[in-house]
């Protein structure tokens, strides 16, 4: 098998858990502003917040903050890179579905909100072990939010999610 066969097939699986997964305007009102209250966790604002407002508490919690923070700003970067080098299509830009939330920009990957979702909480996570699980199930959600409002596909989010951890790991090597 090809590597272009490869992808095409990891495409074609991608798009069709991407359909099966998407909550569409018919939803319960409920179900739309769950995933929409929980997809902002991973927005620029609520990130940035969650990694810099412990700075201002001293000690280990601010310790942590400064890791956290590196680690949210190195990961967006790559994701950044990845992006406009990639040049992936959004889904409603390639299939006929429509989003429930805004598109922050025209590339779907990888997903910028999944990465810095999973860049928070593993850098706190490291930090403070006893608070991993719940902090990485929030990360995931975020990502599973991306998918069910239409904006990314599910590959796009695994690989922000990934690219998080992998840059939380460098971090903590380097």
């Amino acid at each position: 098998m090809t590597s272009a066969t490869l992808f095409t097939r990891l495409a074609d699986r991608d798009r069709a858990l991407f359909a099966r997964c998407l909550v569409d305007q018919g939803a319960s009102r409920r179900r739309r502003v769950f995933w929409t209250t929980i997809t902002h966790l991973g927005g620029v604002s609520c990130s940035v917040f969650a990694a810099t407002l412990p700075l201002f508490l001293g000690g280990a919690v601010a310790d942590a903050a400064r890791q956290t923070l590196a680690m949210l700003v190195f990961s967006h970067l790559v994701v950044q890179v990845v992006k406009r080098t990639v040049s992936r299509p959004r889904p409603s830009n390639a299939l006929d579905c429509v989003t429930l939330v805004v598109e922050p920009d025209r590339f779907s990957f990888p997903s910028g909100h999944s990465a810095a979702a999973m860049a928070v909480a593993f850098g706190y996570a490291m930090a403070f072990p006893s608070l991993a699980a719940p902090l990485v199930a929030i990360a995931f959600l975020v990502g599973a939010s991306r998918v069910f409002l239409g904006v990314h596909y599910p590959g796009d989010v695994l690989v922000g999610q990934l690219i998080a951890v992998l840059t939380g790991v460098a971090w903590h090597l380097a």
